[in-house]
């Protein structure tokens, strides 16, 4: 078949299908594109001329549609994709953060950056930079570092294994991320004869690993001898979709389990057994019940540090058994290794581990109980004149400045309460970044299965509204709720017009609390001066905060949109929002310094100096020494 490299692309991707458990998927239903000149012509032709049923969405910044393509990949538990299509130069070096985004978090991302031109006749080309030492080096080397495969296609020839070879990652449990083939845009056009069996349809099974016997009777071993062990679900249990066979597992064991922020909504909050969130941003009834535990029981976590508080959390486990398709995820923590799918796995370790019952007589749920009177004090937290005394001790004047500037009466904590009471329960919530993580993996309960989206392996600020559209394409039957914080919005909401412009409607919460709150609490809270964290006159503590109006700014690209300054505003703010067919803005101006407090629930290791110049200082740095030596 006589076509062109770019119509061979649009051809091959069209014809793509998976199958998992049983169910036959369309793996590729649409693409994003922002075109260029290395682009519009060769697939960009193929797009706009070719016969083929992709749906094409135009892309508003390069990094914001690659985010967005993200969040769809997810949000189908990794069944389908959305690639992502962008000119050479800065469109292509834009992707660069969202390929470590997807790549950090396991999930399938394909890309196709256009590159200067493989006979080099015109070069320098536009947007084109010259490595002297090497003039095979483009943009696109830039994605070596940050993509699971990298490919270039030089001749027409190349372009078939490099496909295969892409789907094979993607589609690869253990391996899943961004995958970055390169196009030099002269070969995007070049004719070849290309074999027909290349466009056939093609269905690809997501086979589930199968444990080795040997590994499970370790395993079991191990748990067998427990007397108060824990399960954490990671993002490798979603997307096993193992929630019922784990939750047979913790009644058959008596098993309590907590959440990572990947692994958040696999399990319904209503189980008997749940915890809820782990680690640095999770809960005092988790964290509580780990810091006790004699074995954890990893199910498809990566154990970073927020899970682990810097690896001092888990200070009386004597073992760890590591569940993963990743032998490199499961060999962590000096863990007993089980490689394989969560939920095959799961289900035969219930099937050896009959008669076996933990210890646990209402230890567990004495704490979730402790944690949920927590949780509903600070939900219901009211502002006045005098709150948060040893907050206002350290920063003088943040809220009183704030509430001048702006009218805020909001605590976050509040705000998140209102919000989690007044929407849809099946909603999906996406976040990524800021104190919004912390927050949410803590207070933010759900019955419904996947309705919990949060980018934390990255923890990439900008992922947020771009992710409720990709969430919102992939599930156009829930409502989608993007939690943003100010900060994250400056950075990046331009796909908010791609919303508008595809009559799709997500609704974005934006809580404004005048610049960086997150990082200024871990600036401040560390000893240093209070410097470019907060939205102020030359980023310097005790000058006027900047008030800005996002509702305008949302109404200006064609959203509706609502400023809530109160309790009362913000529920009647979510009441109108449900009426809207089309995107809804909520402007949520709440106080800094009233999200929860992560200091007080776990530990995190960050670089203290070890000069210490004040008292708060010297406390961080004595932190630091008391548990890197208690905990080695």
């Amino acid at each position: 078949m006589k076509i062109s490299v770019g119509e061979a692309i649009v051809r091959y991707l069209d014809n793509q299908y998976v199958s998992f458990d049983g169910a036959e998927y369309k793996f590729v239903e649409g693409v994003f594109a922002v075109f260029g000149h290395g682009c519009v012509l060769g697939v960009g032709e193929a797009l706009a001329n070719g016969k083929h049923s992709l749906k094409v969405y135009q892309g508003k910044n390069e990094q914001g549609m690659a985010h967005a393509a993200t969040a769809y990949a997810k949000q189908s538990n990794r069944r389908k994709i959305m690639p992502c299509i962008s000119s050479i130069g800065p469109g292509a070096a834009n992707m660069v953060t969202a390929a470590a985004t997807a790549m950090v978090n396991n999930i399938p991302l394909l890309l196709f950056p256009g590159d200067t031109f493989a006979t080099r006749r015109p070069d320098p080309v536009l947007q084109q930079f010259e490595q002297p030492h090497d003039l095979t080096i483009t943009t696109n080397d830039a994605f070596k570092p940050v993509t699971r495969a990298f490919d270039r296609i030089y001749r027409p020839e190349m372009l078939y294994p490099a496909l295969e070879n892409a789907m094979r990652v993607l589609l690869d449990p253990e391996l899943a991320g961004a995958v970055c083939i390169a196009l030099p845009q002269d070969v995007q056009g070049e004719v070849w004869d290309f074999p027909e069996y290349m466009f056939e349809k093609r269905v690809r099974a997501i086979d589930r690993r199968e444990p080795s016997e040997d590994e499970l009777i370790r395993a079991a071993a191990v748990i067998e001898k427990a007397k108060y062990p824990l399960i954490i679900v990671g993002g490798g249990a979603r997307y096993s979709e193992a929630g019922r066979a784990i939750e047979e597992f913790l009644s058959e064991t008596n098993i309590p389990f907590a959440e990572t922020q990947a692994g958040k909504s696999t399990i319904p909050c209503s189980s008997p057994y749940y915890l809820g969130g782990i680690g640095v941003t999770g809960n005092s009834a988790a964290n509580t019940v780990a810091a006790n535990a004699d074995v954890i029981i990893g199910l498809g976590t990566r154990f970073s540090d927020f899970t682990t508080s810097s690896k001092t959390l888990f200070r009386n486990a004597k073992a760890f058994v590591n569940i993963n398709v990743s032998r490199y995820h499961a060999l962590k923590m000096r863990g007993v290794t089980v490689v394989g799918d969560v939920k095959k796995t799961i289900e035969k370790l219930t099937a050896k581990l009959q008669g076996y019952r933990s210890a646990y007589a209402g230890e567990f749920a004495a704490a979730r109980k402790e944690w949920v009177r927590e949780a509903d004090r600070l939900f219901s937290s009211a502002y006045s004149k005098d709150m948060i005394p040893e907050i206002k001790a350290m920063t003088p004047g943040t809220i009183e400045d704030f509430n001048a500037a702006t009218g805020a009466e909001l605590t976050q904590t509040r705000a998140l309460g209102i919000i989690r009471k007044n929407i849809p329960m099946d909603a999906v919530v996406v976040a990524a970044a800021g104190s919004l993580p912390g927050c949410m993996q803590r207070l933010w309960d759900t019955d419904s299965l996947y309705s919990y989206n949060m980018e934390y392996g990255y923890s990439c600020m900008g992922y947020e509204i771009a992710g409720a559209l990709g969430s919102k394409l992939a599930e156009p039957g829930r409502e989608v709720y993007a939690m943003v914080g100010d900060g994250s919005y400056l950075m990046l909401h331009s796909e908010m017009v791609t919303a508008v412009q595809e009559g799709v409607k997500i609704n974005v919460m934006l809580f404004d609390n005048g610049g960086f709150g997150c990082i200024n609490n871990l600036q401040m809270g560390k000893g240093v001066n209070s410097l470019a964290t907060e939205l102020r006159y030359r980023a310097e503590a005790d000058t006027p905060f900047v008030p800005i109006d996002f509702a305008m700014s949302a109404r200006a690209y064609g959203l509706k949109a609502f400023t809530a300054r109160t309790p009362e505003e913000l529920e009647a703010a979510l009441e109108a929002a449900k009426k809207e067919t089309g995107s809804v803005l909520i402007d949520i101006k709440v106080l800094p310094k009233t999200m929860t407090d992560g200091c007080v629930y776990g530990w995190w290791q960050t670089g203290v100096t070890h000069d210490p110049g004040n008292e708060t200082q010297r406390a961080a740095l004595d932190e630091l020494e008391e548990n890197i030596e208690k905990f080695k």
